[in-house]
């Protein structure tokens, strides 16, 4: 793995409904799938220097302090990573970064639009992506078709 050039884009676990789309919560599931989560990226990350960040929603928020207590690291709030947020807004952040691997805690549909930009360079849905699963990209710039996508995985997928 190759730290200069990876992201980790991650949809928060699964949230309970709320009138209040900025405070809705993550359930008993939602808690489980994204500690799942945090214990599985901490087989390949724990060790990684990375910087975690997270959507200022409380899902997101809730998720993301799991995945870092599993990877040790804080969590960082982002504005401008809610699920409406424009992906070619996130991929002119990204130019900007210069931490070696980035951990982005955020929601459909911007996390499905924000891979999808990344990797086929379309301006259109992007990837599906259910609660808690993980895209692992790889790229020299982080740019609207210039990056990989290593691996797609889901809580479900874990066993």
């Amino acid at each position: 793995m190759t730290s200069a050039s990876r992201l980790v884009i991650m949809r928060h676990g699964e949230a309970g409904p709320g009138r209040v789309d900025a405070t809705r919560t993550l359930t008993p599931r939602g808690e489980r799938e994204a500690a799942r989560m945090g214990e599985w990226l901490a087989i390949d990350y724990r060790h990684t220097p990375l910087a975690l960040y997270a959507s200022p929603f409380v899902r997101a928020q809730q998720t993301a302090t799991l995945v870092g207590q599993a990877l040790g690291q804080p969590v960082r709030t982002l504005e401008g990573i809610t699920p409406d947020d424009d992906p070619q807004a996130v991929c002119d952040w990204l130019l900007e970064q210069q931490e070696g691997c980035i951990v982005l805690v955020s929601h459909m549909p911007l996390v499905g639009m924000l891979t999808g930009r990344l990797v086929d360079g379309a301006r259109s849905p992007g990837v599906g992506f259910a609660t808690a699963a993980v895209a692992e990209l790889d790229g020299d710039v982080w740019a609207a078709g210039c990056a990989r996508l290593v691996r797609f995985t889901e809580p479900s997928m874990l066993g």
